[in-house]
């Protein structure tokens, strides 16, 4: 498996940098987050530095990671290891005659990138914080979240599509621009019907052949192991939780996978994945560390 490293740059006005490929070589022609292979020896920041230096002429100070994955192209197989330049000296320019251009997040184009950077744009557009209603949601608290920029999830167990419906279009009354950020647990239709977001179940994963909504409405997935975050994948998923990372009162019989399990699956998994059971804010840094998104949760929220 080739190592590779990618810089995500981002300037005053929050556009990232995007290099295009170069006739003659892989991926001819697409649009990508500079960076290139590590060499023998070489750690991944080392990697980075070095080629931000020899593309684009700058000196790399410090990194925060974003998300690593493996991606399996028919040429070859790399795990590419996205990390947020936060700070660097010097001006970007093409050094090697890459055609280079700034980019605003939301106008980001995946089809114009290589498979593999993909779930890289889509983890600098998906918030640190996931939240899931509890079963009797406290409506007034969704304006709040006009300040979080958190997703949020309506799941009200035992509630018939009528309630939900509702519940939903009572938020979006209440914070219209939730609508980019707010999921139905489960039900795809009353996504479809108001154009926002689902949370699938496991168990839908094996039944869907396909992402069940556009690429403009996100799409989540719950996930216990392996292959359920691979069936996530394949289907089209933006993003899974991961479940139960601690020990939680929702499902008291379900054994935790703990930190050193969590972090060993989301290394394996080709998308954003939130860390959920047991965890909160407060996690958010451990959570990083382990590879994942952000931390998901009900009470903790």
């Amino acid at each position: 498996m080739i190592e590779v490293a990618a810089g995500v740059l981002t300037d005053a006005r929050g556009r990232v940098l995007l290099m295009q490929r170069k006739p003659g070589t892989h991926l001819a022609g697409t649009w990508e987050f500079p960076g290139g292979k590590l060499e023998r020896g070489e750690h991944i920041e080392q990697a980075l530095m070095r080629e931000l230096r020899e593309e684009l002429g700058i000196e790399a100070r410090s990194f925060a990671p974003l998300i690593s994955l493996p991606w399996r192209y028919p040429e070859k197989t790399i795990r590419l290891h996205a990390l947020r330049v936060t700070d660097w000296r010097g001006e970007p320019r093409a050094r090697e005659g890459h055609p280079l251009r700034w980019v605003p997040i939301p106008d980001m184009d995946p089809a114009e990138m290589p498979a593999a950077d993909r779930p890289i744009v889509t983890a600098l557009r998906l918030p640190l914080h996931y939240i899931i209603t509890p079963g009797d949601p406290d409506l007034d608290a969704g304006a709040r979240l006009r300040a979080t920029g958190a997703l949020l999830q309506v799941r009200l167990p035992g509630r018939d599509r009528a309630d939900v419906r509702a519940c939903a279009n009572d938020l979006l009354a209440r914070v219209p621009e939730l609508r980019a950020r707010l999921l139905i647990n489960a039900d795809v239709e009353v996504a479809r019907e108001l154009g926002i977001g689902v949370h699938l179940r496991a168990a839908q994963l094996r039944e869907l052949r396909q992402r069940p909504l556009p690429d403009a409405q996100w799409v989540g997935a719950s996930c216990h192991d392996v292959d359920e975050l691979e069936r996530a994948a394949t289907i089209g998923v933006d993003f899974a939780t991961l479940s139960p990372v601690c020990e939680t009162a929702s499902h008291p019989e379900a054994s935790p996978l703990g930190w050193n399990r969590f972090a060993e699956l989301v290394r394996d998994a080709r998308l954003p994945v939130y860390a959920l059971g047991g965890v909160g804010p407060a996690d958010l840094d451990r959570a990083r560390a382990a590879g994942a998104q952000g931390v998901a949760g009900i009470g903790a929220f």
